[in-house]
């Protein structure tokens, strides 16, 4: 337990380690233009070291941890040559986005202006996104095609259009194969719009489980890889990607009732493995960016999901796998609004998000007294970083809001204990921050149908 009385000692050993940054100037077209840019630009430069840079956020809905991000990935794909942008949302929807921003071809029936519309949608289809994603299709066109940078989708949970993609591709390179496909997906089709009861039905014994078919469809389309490559090496990498996709998901929704533990270690296994997918098939010198949320981006062993539950996540498997290559970049608030929903499936709101308990990290920051700043956690020598890291090594309380927040039981809903020091190694930090500017879920009357549109 922190001691209450070095509390005033660990604030002031905060103030004294933070990199002050300048406000963020929301009105900005680009993440990669003004003051606050700049500024993020030095923290960019001493990350570029990584081969792998996580950047993650205590909510899903705050504008500011977005447009840092933004800047922050800016200057990491200008700069210093990372080519892979991979987001905790579905492939699907990231590769229509992906297809967009590289200059490719739609692939058959696939919309840009359809991404992103699945609950929760401010998560992805939000201004600071959208800002982003013009940016990076403008810079993309500046650059050879090899060069550009890619936007993709680590979580599971797009089973249907998954299925879908997959039995579009096989149609265009191989209409036999694609009969087979669609014969062995039947077996999950009839739950592809509520996958979450087939779990279900599985689990009351109702329906036998599709587990067989799925993975000997995606051993189906590895066993003629180098013939599908030959037909286009990017599209059958997409294909499969959602093949994989359909056979985690099929597990993850049999697991989920059998322990939220088992479902999120599915789940975070899954947007890992992806990842280092994406690493091989770009090849060794490939370099990523990541974008999640702090419960999947910290290392979730220093934490009490993984010390008392037994959760692992991506920030874990990264360091475990790549070492020092991996950062792992917390982002946080003291107060503010937040957009968030009540429930699952609700309407988004924006809400006030309470000051931070009095034993919590948030407080701590709080108190060091800047508005927004960035804190090297690592505690490099023996000065204010080393004095810092050791008075934030105590375990206290640490906040994390979701697509759901509850401020009536906010102890219990969104507060979990964690050693931040071991958790990240930088932490951004923004006092004050506002919910995020949620994009219409329909194009305006006249707008092109592409995403982002009508900017």
């Amino acid at each position: 337990m922190p001691n209450t009385r070095a509390e005033p000692h660990a604030a002031a050993a905060v103030a004294a380690a933070a990199v002050p940054l300048p406000p963020i100037d929301h009105a900005a077209e680009s993440p990669f233009i003004g003051a606050f840019a700049n500024a993020t630009a030095v923290l960019a430069d001493i990350l570029a070291g990584h081969r792998m840079v996580l950047l993650g956020e205590s909510t899903h809905g705050t504008a500011e941890f977005y447009h840092a991000r933004a800047a922050l990935t800016a200057h990491l794909v200008a700069r210093h040559g990372f080519r892979i942008i991979a987001v905790e949302a579905d492939w699907p929807d990231a590769a229509a986005v992906d297809r967009h921003v590289r200059g490719r071809p739609p692939q058959p029936a696939e919309s840009p202006g359809a991404a992103f519309t699945r609950f929760p949608v401010w998560m992805w289809r939000n201004l600071e996104v959208a800002r982003f994603i013009r940016w990076l299709r403008a810079h993309n066109a500046t650059q050879a095609s090899a060069r550009r940078a890619g936007f993709f989708g680590l979580d599971i949970y797009s089973l249907r259009a998954s299925m879908a993609a997959v039995l579009a591709y096989l149609e265009g390179v191989d209409p036999q194969a694609a009969r087979a496909a669609r014969e062995r997906y039947a077996c999950l089709e009839p739950w592809g719009r509520d996958p979450a009861r087939y779990g279900r039905a599985v689990l009351h014994g109702t329906h036998a489980d599709c587990e067989d078919a799925v993975v000997e469809q995606l051993q189906a389309l590895l066993d003629k890889r180098l013939a599908y490559a030959r037909a286009g090496h990017e599209d059958f990498l997409d294909a499969a990607q959602n093949a994989r996709l359909v056979a985690s998901a099929e597990r993850y929704y049999r697991v989920m009732y059998h322990g939220s533990d088992d479902s999120w270690n599915l789940r975070d296994t899954h947007m890992f493995e992806t990842l280092a997918q994406l690493l091989q098939a770009h090849g060794p010198q490939s370099r990523a960016v990541v974008w999640a949320h702090n419960s999947h981006i910290g290392d979730a062993s220093k934490t009490e999901m993984g010390a008392s539950q037994g959760q692992l996540n991506i920030g874990q498997l990264c360091r475990e796998s790549f070492g020092d290559a991996a950062a792992l970049i917390g982002f946080s608030t003291y107060d503010g609004t937040v957009a968030a929903a009540t429930s699952w499936d609700g309407p988004m709101e924006i809400k006030q998000v309470r000051p931070a308990r009095a034993d919590s990290y948030e407080h701590l920051f709080h108190a060091a007294g800047h508005a927004q700043c960035w804190v090297d956690l690592r505690g490099a020598g023996s000065g204010v970083l080393a004095e810092a890291r050791q008075l934030l090594m105590p375990a206290r309380q640490e906040r994390f809001i979701g697509v759901i927040y509850r401020p009536e039981t906010e102890l219990q809903s969104h507060y979990a204990r964690a050693t931040l020091p071991q958790q990240f190694d930088v932490l951004l930090w923004f006092d004050r921050t506002r919910a995020v500017p949620a994009l219409p879920a329909a194009p305006a009357p006249g707008a092109p149908e592409t995403w982002p549109y009508g900017l």
